[in-house]
């Protein structure tokens, strides 16, 4: 049986799995809060392992082993910055957004925000919930566009076809269930990413030792053959470009402080204090070990093809998984960075939806204290449909364009709702007033600064959330509060 034939096999046999369990799951959701937020009784474990399958997606297994391979040991800063803000993530921001969840009652990211500061509750509700909605909204049809090109470069099955299929894939069970759904698939793909993260690393190097065939018998040796550029920690830049290059790909780390709202909502949902201690300890092991072994999955790629051995570096994972493994053990870990597309695609489809008709559509369209089921129906209708807009506008919006508002998200969205959480949670001056100009002031700046080329020279997540940082401050001494604020 030919390679490509075992890989399909997997791949169907996996994704049907997991359809399987997501619907599975689905049948134990009765409302718009279980839909929501999982009715805040996810275990620690699922919601660790959710929690990092949806915040790494192919960003693990493809992006972070694609530029290891291209940059060499340069490729540790923006682990370093991932790794210590998901440590901080778990460590500091988790158990208080646990605890504040509980708290207010609250059922999404921004019913939380929006319950945290009444006085400005209208407004908060408006503006988050749309402005997530509107990116997240790009964000799922870039995935779309995702799924499809990996199809084809898998199996040769037309883009837009793949296209289909993945939102044939996603849409059943997301809808099925709602977070609690997603929340399992995803732990399932955790497994499979952290297992891939763990054995590839170990069999790369067992095999790059004792076979003569490859540019260099270890990754040290391999490095150094490719020249200073690969060889040392700033890839061979130095003074202001070695500078801007750090200060660059360590700011990933701000996105990370309780921002995100597909993260932040999986430490909103876990059960109890235990669990959260397990989810923290869960969540932190399985980053530093992930993190480690795709960073090796690239150093060997070169050890194994050379610098300049592949076309496009992203493609060193499966390469390199296609090297090291029989065509039907490699499906496997294959099938497992799809699956990691697919983890995102659903979770930013449930928010979206979810921000969209809870703080939205429930508040000012329809009924507030309608009834449990139909709020639930609504939540899954809105799903349904920003799930089909997404389709076709994946179809009809250049994908450039898609992907040019994506690339907004983790400055626009992370940093801006970084600094709102981090001042919410530890500031008790900030109040509601000084919410809705912090997230205009956040968005437009990352649009203006993006959009003008600056982000070339300092990153515009860095220099987003240190102006959304200085607009809030000054936002809360210049705009008198409401005595309203209902916690601390």
């Amino acid at each position: 049986m030919e390679a490509q034939t075992q890989m399909l096999i997997v791949l169907v046999g996996y994704l049907l799995f997991l359809i399987s369990v997501g619907i599975y799951q689905g049948r134990k959701t009765k409302s718009s809060k279980d839909f929501a937020i999982a009715g805040r009784q996810l275990p620690g474990w699922v919601a660790a392992l959710s929690e990092r399958a949806t915040g790494e997606s192919a960003w693990a297994l493809l992006g972070l082993p694609g530029f290891a391979f291209a940059a060499g040991l340069a490729a540790i800063w923006p682990a370093i910055g991932c790794v210590l803000g998901i440590v901080v993530a778990w460590v500091i921001f988790a158990p208080r957004l646990r605890r504040e969840a509980e708290k207010y009652d609250a059922s999404t990211f921004v019913d939380y925000i929006a319950k945290r500061h009444p006085d400005a509750e209208k407004w908060i509700r408006i503006l988050g919930s749309l402005t997530i909605a509107f990116f997240f909204f790009f964000y799922v049809g870039a995935q779309f566009i995702g799924g499809g090109k990996t199809l084809n470069a898998l199996f040769d099955i037309d883009p837009k076809i793949g296209m289909i299929i993945t939102a044939m894939i996603i849409l059943p069970y997301t809808v099925a269930g709602g977070l609690k759904s997603v929340a399992y698939t995803d732990t399932i793909q955790a497994i499979v990413m952290i297992v891939t993260l763990i054995i590839a690393p170990i069999v790369g190097i067992h095999y790059i030792s004792t076979h003569h065939d490859v540019f260099a018998h270890s990754v040290t040796e391999a490095l150094k053959a490719s020249g200073p550029e690969y060889s040392t920690i700033l890839g061979g830049l130095a003074g202001s470009a070695a500078i801007i290059f750090v200060i660059a790909e360590f700011s990933w780390f701000f996105g990370y402080l309780g921002g995100m709202p597909q993260l932040s909502i999986r430490f909103m949902a876990i059960k109890d204090e235990e669990n959260a201690k397990l989810a923290r300890n869960v969540g932190v092991a399985w980053t530093i070990i992930a993190y480690i072994g795709a960073l090796l999955i690239g150093w060997i790629g070169i050890a194994i093809f050379g610098p300049s051995g592949l076309a496009d570096q992203e493609q060193v994972m499966p390469e390199v998984m296609l090297k090291l493994f029989p065509p039907a053990l490699a499906a496997v870990f294959i099938t497992g960075a799809v699956a990691a597309m697919l983890s995102t695609a659903d979770s930013l489809l449930i928010l979206a939806s979810t921000e969209l008709s809870e703080n939205f559509l429930r508040p000012f369209v329809l009924a507030k204290d309608m009834d449990p089921r139909r709020g639930l129906t609504i939540s899954r209708i809105t799903t349904i449909a920003l799930g089909i807009i997404a389709l076709i506008m994946a179809f009809i919006v250049p994908s450039d364009l898609i992907y040019t508002i994506v690339g907004y998200t983790w400055a626009g969205i992370g940093d801006t709702f970084s600094v709102i959480v981090i001042l919410t949670l530890f500031w008790k001056k900030f109040h509601g007033k000084a919410v809705p100009p912090t997230i205009i002031a956040g968005l437009l700046f990352t649009v203006f600064w993006v959009s003008s080329g600056l982000d070339a020279k300092v990153s515009a997540r860095l220099m987003t959330f240190i102006v959304t940082a200085i607009v809030a401050v000054v936002a809360t001494y210049a705009i008198k509060p409401e005595n309203t604020r209902t916690g601390a």
